[in-house]
């Protein structure tokens, strides 16, 4: 546990260092909990049971916003740790931040849905203690058209990716080829009848990166998280966006460019989802 542990903290601690570079227009904090038992990896024959904690920052400055996201998620004995019968542990970082164009021109873009562009940079961590022993790092940057209406918000973004990773069967680190990721992202607010819902959730496709550690050739990504979640907070006390609780839904097909049909390249599992809001 070492390695993601120490991955943990120096995230954390990226976090801090970050915090003070912007002064916050606004932000939002929450811890939460997801669970699902058709989880699948590559090479894994069998469904992996998943219990997963999150700790999610977002936040808008002068000139944009910020997206900060730690999942650390424990798998049951299907997806082993290296030289135990114990479950794997995994620690998973996303950061993204994206410089809006009219927060920096002043110049507000308001024609049919879209409500403005943005110019996005980020970066994806990882490391698990498997005998894989991943340690992914991606770097993810583009142009992103944002849209919002009524009911909520959604991006969509063209980006270039570029990922190196590590694998621990054949002992070597791997320089994957540049390529590309089509991605969206969106947070819709609506009731039915007396509840209050929400819908949100990401989808991204991204393109072959040549060849994996063991010399074969990566087909594209696709995956894709949906939630639909209950606002219990409002619905029982009249506080909105204090606690929410729903189910949700994972497809990935090709698993970190897994080759399509292989084993443990597709997943397809529901999910359940408690979110506090700080």
């Amino acid at each position: 546990m070492k390695a993601p542990l120490s991955l943990m903290a120096s995230a954390v601690a990226l976090s801090l260092l970050a915090a003070p570079a912007h002064a916050a227009d606004w932000s939002d904090t929450a811890i939460s909990y997801r669970y699902g038992t058709d989880f699948s990896e590559p090479g894994i024959a069998r469904d992996v049971r998943k219990n997963i904690l999150g700790l999610t920052h977002v936040s808008g400055f002068k000139y944009g916003s910020n997206f900060f996201n730690v999942d650390i998620l424990a798998s049951d004995k299907a997806d082993p740790a290296n030289n135990s019968t114990a479950g794997a542990q995994e620690v998973y970082v996303v950061y993204a931040n994206q410089l809006h164009y009219s927060k920096i021109t002043g110049n507000k873009i308001a024609f049919g849905p879209v409500t403005d562009f943005a110019w996005q940079t980020g970066f994806d961590l990882n490391s698990k203690d498997t005998a894989f022993a991943p340690r992914v790092r991606k770097l993810i940057t583009g142009p992103v058209v944002k849209f919002g209406g009524a009911l909520g918000w959604a991006d969509l973004g063209v980006l270039l990716y570029k990922e190196k990773n590590h694998n621990g069967i054949v002992g070597k680190d791997v320089d994957f080829k540049p390529t590309y990721r089509i991605a969206a992202a969106w947070g819709l607010t609506f009731d039915a009848g007396p509840v209050p819902l929400k819908f949100n959730g990401f989808a991204n496709y991204t393109g072959k990166k040549g060849k994996d550690g063991f010399g074969n050739e990566t087909d594209p990504e696709t995956w894709a998280d949906a939630f639909l979640m209950v606002d219990v907070g409002k619905l029982t006390t009249g506080k909105k966006d204090t606690f929410l609780a729903g189910v949700g839904y994972e497809l990935v097909k090709g698993k970190f460019g897994s080759q399509h049909g292989s084993t443990g390249s597709l997943t397809r599992t529901p999910m359940i989802k408690a979110e506090w809001h700080l």
